[in-house]
């Protein structure tokens, strides 16, 4: 309950400071009111609470039927005691001049009296006039700590044996971080009441319905994800970062994982890559479309940035998925000459959220085209490292054929895994599939047995994109050779590769830096 703990204190202090102006943004109110409650009784003062359908209330009683938001300060005003006043959803009324003054005069009376105002409200709109005056302050959503006791008071009323163990328990206290305090006890509730225990899909469900509401992210589903063929260097690294979310990295001191940038030729698995990781870390994967945060208003971009921030960080432990994400960037490095400088402005925001969050967010991004991606980007600190994702090896495209043809249950005729690896040699993972898929679509309609001939045949008609884009992918190749790491084991490549000393590399790539645009 740091978190928690550090923030009454902060109010403590500003109250018996004699701050007379505090806004705290939050959604819950009932959570807000008992930590100033707390404080109030602390040094022996009242806490009145207004609302624009209740009046004015102390220790949940009506003391004065005042609904109208300017009277309540007026009688707020001549109550003369050691008091605070906490108005909920009082924003609409900062639009009011007389209002926004009669604050101002109050603000300047209150800081010789104990007497202070707080304004709670889920959004944070402070009028200019105010902007001095007013101390903004933003509540915690609950901790761990908090989490366990709702957790455990919810256990309380199920029979031993539909209590979850250590492992669900520990799924569970992840997958409820994010929520408020009510979300956290109402999806508890349903999930007793509907499945007889507590299920952890349930609290992801509740996930869901934030992310939708956002209007800036997509929350990708991650039930029927096909398993990835081969990167086998890609996933053990994976497998190794997950485990620094858990409680046991916490206690000694690792930092969060941040994130991965992918890198490579396409259709090679990197998108495969990032829904796999929201499935195999159990973790809601969010899919972040850029150009869903750039708005026509002035500011609005800026705005929907910080927006989308702050879903993630409410959904957290989540996988932030940005695909593509050297498209989405493009403009950052045009000046403003076309845009007034928003796409640099966009850019720097995220940049700096990507350096300097804390939440368990880790962001995936792919990139296709590197020539796009701005430096700054590329260093250490945004990412925890860079993998590159080159064509299959032979051993890889065996495992991609199997993996496309059990997933169907197709057994075709006359199968022999080494004339069809040997076949698609320069082949990509998703024009492997392809292969397969359209050949099944021959078979079926020649009305014949799938076999493996309608499989050749079909990688006979395909041209790979190694053919089509092999100046570009030999470009790529030589950009990663010691900027980034293979995400395969094995160093083989659908296509000569030649291996130079690190003297030689670093001269290759000075000069070939202004021709690579890949």
């Amino acid at each position: 309950m740091q978190k928690t703990a550090k923030f009454s204190e902060e109010l403590s202090s500003l109250i018996r400071a004699r701050y007379p102006l505090l806004h705290v943004e939050t959604f819950e109110e009932g959570r807000c009111l008992a930590l100033v409650t707390a404080v109030c009784e602390a040094r022996s003062s009242k806490c009145y609470v207004w609302s624009r359908t209740e009046g004015v209330l102390h220790s949940g009683k009506v003391v004065a039927d005042v609904k109208d938001p300017a009277r309540v300060l007026e009688w707020f005003e001549q109550i003369n005691e050691k008091a605070v006043l906490l108005l909920k959803d009082f924003h609409p009324y900062f639009k009011d001049p007389g209002i926004v003054r009669k604050i101002k005069d109050l603000g300047q009376k209150f800081k010789r009296v104990s007497q202070n105002l707080i304004f709670v409200s889920s959004v944070q709109q402070v009028p200019v006039e105010l902007s001095k005056d007013m101390v903004l302050l933003e509540m915690p959503l609950p901790e761990r700590d908090e989490i366990e006791v709702l957790l455990d008071q919810a256990i309380s009323c199920l029979e031993d044996s539909k209590k979850p163990v250590a492992e669900e328990r520990e799924a569970l206290i992840e997958g409820a971080s994010g929520l408020t305090a009510e979300e956290i006890e109402n999806v508890l509730a349903k999930s007793i009441v509907s499945q007889g225990r507590i299920e952890s899909t349930l609290v992801q469900s509740e996930k869901q319905q934030i992310v939708k509401k956002s209007g800036l992210l997509e929350f990708i589903a991650i039930n029927d994800v096909a398993p990835i063929g081969g990167l086998h260097s890609l996933r053990a690294w994976l497998r190794t970062r997950r485990q620094g979310f858990g409680a046991a990295a916490r206690e000694i001191g690792l930092p969060l994982p941040k994130g991965l940038l992918l890198v490579g030729v396409p259709g090679c698995g990197k998108s495969l890559t990032a829904m796999a990781v929201g499935r195999e870390w159990k973790m809601p994967l969010l899919r972040l479309d850029i150009g869903r945060l750039f708005g026509g208003l002035v500011g609005s971009s800026e705005s929907n940035v910080r927006r989308a921030v702050a879903t993630c960080e409410a959904v957290a432990p989540c996988v932030l998925w940005i695909d593509e994400i050297e498209k989405g960037l493009s403009g950052s490095q045009s000046g403003g000459s076309s845009d007034g400088g928003t796409a640099s402005r966009v850019f720097g925001t995220l940049l700096t959220w990507m350096q300097e969050k804390r939440s368990a967010v880790f962001v995936l991004a792919t990139a296709n085209d590197i020539s796009q991606l701005p430096p700054e980007f590329l260093r250490k600190g945004r990412f925890d490292e860079i993998f590159f994702v080159d064509l299959p090896t032979a051993s890889e495209r065996k495992e991609i054929f199997d993996i496309h043809l059990d997933r169907y249950k197709w057994s075709p005729a006359g199968w022999n895994a080494d004339d069809l690896v040997e076949s698609t040699q320069g082949f990509s993972g998703a024009e492997i599939e392809q292969a397969v898929v359209s050949a099944r679509y021959a078979a079926f309609a020649e009305e014949q047995e799938f076999s493996q001939d309608h499989i050749l045949t079909a990688i006979r008609e395909t041209v790979p994109l190694s053919k089509t884009m092999a100046d570009r992918l030999d470009g790529l190749r030589s950009w990663a050779k010691f900027r980034a790491r293979p995400a395969s084991l094995v160093a083989e490549a659908a296509g000569p590769v030649q291996f130079l000393d690190r003297t030689q590399a670093l001269e290759r790539a000075r000069n070939q830096s202004k021709e690579v645009s890949c």
